[in-house]
């Protein structure tokens, strides 16, 4: 290939060339035009646009997704079709949670819509935004300094999301994540309350979100944000730690799911399956102990085993055991043996973890297994 020979990969009025080449010079490709009508330039048609045939490659993906790097097209995002939530804060785990969010998007040509939000926790103990007698605030001066601080906090998010839509963008220009749709949402709150509103009113069919935060020693307040969700949250929730053990969907192997001997658990494994549709994955069925049942439920696990294999092909199916006792170490033990790739949990209205197992192994499961965990409202 000669790195200097200039090819034509398109061929425009003058408005759409110029659209093009403004795009793929962003992007750091070379752009020459051709057969311009000088004397009335606007009204010329056929008018080649040309590159280094090195840079045929990257000018292609480009141009096969050139919505995604168009930022007027990005803009006009349509609406409609299914769409899944990314919650960002910029950490290395929020990071992960989106290069996976972006493959499982390009599976289902689902759009991505990326949302981070800020909490000032000053303003929610100030005292200064007290009303007086006379009906007026209270320390004007810390009001106004609040104001500023405000938009500073507004300033430095709007800046870091552009930032990571920027990384986003040179990942798919380089063929590390799929091309797909993604618009970006910044608003100030408290991210649990935040996501929870924006599930509420746009009903994404998938939340994926990361388990560690850009503070990793104040872990509880993380856990605490990834647990609400996870309790009131009617979507899909697909947690995400920083260790990922898998960049693709389709290295996704061995998941242990959690039954919950109801008929919920058909309703969770099948939404499963759809999440999944060309992964040949390997399911664990479990049902946690209880003081009632320390040993499980092995009937209800069964007839769940027998109703799989006979209603997903795609997948193999088996049985696993966990003690009352000794159900965190026989987990640990269990991972060791598969190298577990998810954990999957079917999640009723009421009493989530109540129901499935005691919260102790859920917060153990949840934050410190670095396993992705799939929550399934049912």
């Amino acid at each position: 290939m000669q790195p200097d020979r200039f090819i034509t990969i398109a061929i425009h009025t003058y408005e759409k060339a110029h659209q093009l080449k403004n795009i793929l010079e962003c992007e750091g490709i070379e752009v020459a035009l051709q057969n311009v009508n000088l004397t009335n330039p606007v009204v010329s048609s056929g008018i080649r646009v040309r590159i280094h045939e090195c840079d045929l490659p990257m000018a292609l993906r480009l141009i096969e997704n050139i919505e995604i790097f168009s930022p007027e097209a990005v803009r006009e995002c349509p609406d409609g079709g299914p769409e899944i939530l990314v919650p960002t804060d910029f950490s290395t785990s929020s990071v992960q949670a989106c290069f996976l969010a972006f493959h499982i998007a390009s599976i289902h040509k689902a759009r991505i819509k990326l949302l981070h939000s800020f909490f000032d926790p000053i303003v929610a103990n100030s005292a200064s935004l007290q009303l007086s007698d006379s009906m007026t605030f209270d320390g004007t001066a810390d009001v106004v300094e609040q104001i500023e601080e405000d938009k500073t906090l507004t300033e430095i998010s709007k800046k870091q999301m552009k930032e990571f839509e920027a990384k986003l963008r040179e990942k798919i220009k380089d063929g590390i994540i799929p091309p797909v749709m993604f618009s970006s949402e910044i608003t100030e709150g408290l991210p649990e309350e935040v996501i929870n509103s924006y599930s509420s009113s746009h009903h994404p069919f998938l939340i994926v979100m990361g388990t560690r935060g850009t503070d990793k020693q104040n872990r509880a307040m993380l856990g605490s944000v990834t647990a609400e969700v996870l309790d009131t949250c009617r979507s899909t929730v697909l947690t995400v730690p920083e260790s990922l053990r898998f960049k693709r969907t389709d290295e996704i192997r061995e998941v242990v799911y959690f039954a919950s001997s109801k008929q919920q658990d058909i309703l969770a494994l099948d939404a499963l399956y759809r999440l999944f549709p060309d992964c040949a994955l390997s399911v664990n069925l479990t049902s946690l102990p209880t003081k009632r049942k320390p040993d499980g439920d092995p009937a209800a696990i069964a007839n769940l085993l027998d109703y799989c294999r006979k209603n997903y092909p795609a997948y193999t199916f088996k049985s696993v055991s966990l003690s009352l006792s000794h159900e965190m170490e026989e987990f640990e033990g269990l991972d060791k043996e598969l190298h577990v790739d998810m954990i999957a949990v079917p999640t009723p209205r009421k009493n989530i973890f109540a129901r499935l197992f005691n919260p102790t192994l859920a917060h153990k499961l949840l934050f410190h297994s670095d396993i992705p965990m799939l929550s399934i409202p049912v």
